[in-house]
């Protein structure tokens, strides 16, 4: 029987209160709601109002496909601090989900421009404030929104064509591209495991019904799964629209182009606080994108970036002071929701305070210290240093010699065995006992030792090292197959004696990391088979990361062809649609990664002046 469960305890950080206490939602009365929309469906909505208010007070707003009738346990934590500072809280169900009317569509395209017939998320959020303002009492005429993940999404399509009372908005790791970095794809290579049980969860019916898998470990679910050709044929049965949109679309065609919601980013007229979290296992591309986006309109300073060392709305869970067995020495997440997310809304909705937040936020961990910064990534006082692979495994900021023969380091990819993603079992993304959120920072000494991984470590070094901005992966390699995938890891090596916690003795803790599928070395929109046994140039984002290897750690880096089943298997021999793929297109194939003076792989490294010796 397929288990059911919560995502809402997983968007919107539900935290039930202590047994006989009372809890913060006692003192607001709630009110259900049947909102219209300009076509007619009614969207269902949940409303709190403080029961104590001497004053007109704003509106706080989060829209949802993942149900609201939990929506009550936000105020033990992630609306903790507004509550005390007094809004009316709005909390809605998007189309097509649970107790709201019409038809569910996964990220629904923003219209186009011009277009004042169709309906998108922005509309529905639009004519939501209209009914609010009309027929909500004691309110001061301004809005406010916010959101994780999804809802996060709803609330950056909202500011599009924004409603003249929406003052101020945080979308938090909200989804940009769906292809190029988000929740389905990276850089074209397929994120499987996420992406099959997510539209499953989706789309198997109104509400969310986890995918039950007869193995606990799905590593092995995967693989016995075979091509993904047997995903309709034997699993599916072609009843899930979303997976039938990965099989149509498998390149960076119109429908993604379509989806994504940065061509309409043009202007930036509400003050938009974005958020991320360095190790966020779902959505850590779209908040960057989505601050750079609006960055280039950016004209009268309302675009502002936090980002610190949480996982996917790891900022909504206080107190944040460690993630897996990290560290992070300071209660982190109490900090953003007191000090930055509380302050933000009140400034903007209720005329509160001043803004002292800085354009950028950001947290680097290994010093662990915030640190503020007039743009982001960082334009002054970094200095890109190129970390070189040299022979027997070295990593240095030394490039090789220009007398060393054009070496290089070899693996055997074979798609029957491949690398897994995190530590197995893997488990189920939501299922019991799943390390799914914190597999980001999972020790990476269990693949160390595999020989289709090339590990590459730096001397012990001698002082920090601080890196704020983009990481770049610079691979000269060759395949002797037609296609592959290239993973490139930027890893922390704690000392082999670590008095102050010997459970991380040793730890390998990764700070980047990123995939990237060679068909599409040219054009995104256009794959082309690689040469066989050619050296082709693959360069590439670790994305942006500020982070300190503190002295006496090593730095490493670690190359591989496979991550599964995060990312699904590459033939390794060109077929125009991998959805398609039959088994016998499967096949191992010997990768080479160059190391010479003429083709130097390497890991380009925005290193913080003054902070290197």
């Amino acid at each position: 029987m397929k288990q059911r469960f919560a995502v809402l305890s997983l968007i919107l950080a539900l935290v039930p209160a202590p047994a006989g206490a009372q809890s913060p939602a006692d003192a607001f009365d709630v009110t259900d709601f049947m909102i219209p929309m300009r076509d007619g469906i009614s969207l269902n909505t949940k409303i709190f109002v403080p029961k104590a208010r001497n004053e007109a007070l704003p509106f706080i707003m989060t829209r949802t496909p993942y149900g609201i009738a939990g929506a009550a346990g936000n105020f033990n934590s992630y609306f903790r601090d507004l509550a005390e500072d007094g809004y009316i809280f709005v909390f809605q169900d998007i189309r097509g989900r649970f107790g709201s009317e019409g038809q569910f569509v996964m990220q629904r395209p923003a219209r186009s421009p011009g277009d004042t017939e169709s309906i998108d998320e922005g509309t529905d959020t639009y004519d939501t404030i209209d009914w609010l303002l009309a027929n909500i009492s004691s309110n001061n005429g301004r809005v406010g929104m916010l959101g994780i993940s999804y809802s996060g999404w709803t609330t950056i399509m909202a500011a599009i064509e924004p409603h003249p009372a929406l003052k101020a908005i945080s979308p938090q790791a909200s989804p940009a591209d769906m292809w190029l970095g988000d929740d389905f794809h990276h850089n074209g290579a397929f994120r499987l495991s996420y992406g099959f049980e997510y539209a499953a969860m989706m789309e198997t019916s109104k509400e969310t019904e986890q995918f039950s898998f007869d193995r606990y470990d799905t590593y092995d679910w995967y693989l016995d799964l075979g091509t993904l050709a047997n995903v309709n044929r034997s699993v599916l049965k072609g009843a899930i629209p979303t997976w039938n949109d990965y099989v149509t679309h498998p390149d960076y065609d119109d429908f993604w182009q379509r989806q994504t919601l940065i061509p309409h980013l043009r202007s930036v007229t509400v003050p938009t606080l974005n958020v991320g979290g360095w190790w966020d296992q779902e959505d850590f591309y779209g908040p960057l994108r989505i601050y750079e986006a609006l960055e280039a309109f950016d004209t009268d300073d309302l675009n502002y970036l936090v980002v610190g060392p949480w996982n996917h709305g790891g900022w909504a869970r206080p107190p944040g002071d460690a993630l897996g067995p990290i560290p992070f020495g300071s209660a982190t997440s109490d900090y953003f929701l007191k000090e930055v997310q509380a302050p933000w809304f009140a400034y903007w909705l209720k005329d509160q305070g001043t803004l002292e937040l800085p354009e950028a936020l950001t947290f680097e961990s290994g010093s662990n210290s915030w640190r503020s910064w007039d743009t982001w990534p960082p334009k002054q006082d970094v200095q890109d240093r190129n970390m070189y692979f040299r022979a027997d495994g070295q990593l240095s900021f030394e490039a090789p010699p220009a007398d060393e023969p054009e070496p290089f380091d070899a693996y055997t990819s074979d798609p029957e065995h491949p690398v897994p993603y995190r530590h197995r079992p893997i488990q189920a993304t939501y299922g019991p006992g799943s390390t799914w959120r914190t597999w980001l920072v999972e020790d990476q000494r269990f693949v160390d030792d595999r020989a289709d991984v090339l590990s590459y470590e730096s001397d012990v070094l001698d002082d920090d090292v601080t890196i704020a901005g983009e990481v770049m992966a610079n691979l000269f390699a060759a395949t002797s197959g037609t296609d592959g995938d290239w993973i490139v890891k930027l890893i922390d090596v704690y000392p082999e004696e670590y008095p102050e916690d010997w459970s991380l003795a040793g730890y390998q803790l990764m700070v980047s990391n990123e995939v990237f599928r060679g068909r599409y070395r040219e054009d995104f929109e256009t794959p082309k088979p690689i040469v066989a046994d050619s050296v082709q140039e693959y360069a590439y984002s670790l994305h942006t990361q500020n982070y300190t290897f503190k002295k006496g750690h090593r730095i490493m880096i670690q190359v591989q062809s496979t991550w599964f089943p995060i990312i699904d298997r590459n033939p390794q021999h060109f077929v125009p649609n991998i959805f398609l793929a039959e088994d016998s297109d499967f096949r191992s194939a010997r990768i080479r990664v160059m190391r010479g003076p003429n083709q130097s792989s390497h890991v380009r490294l925005p290193v913080v002046r003054g902070r290197i010796s």
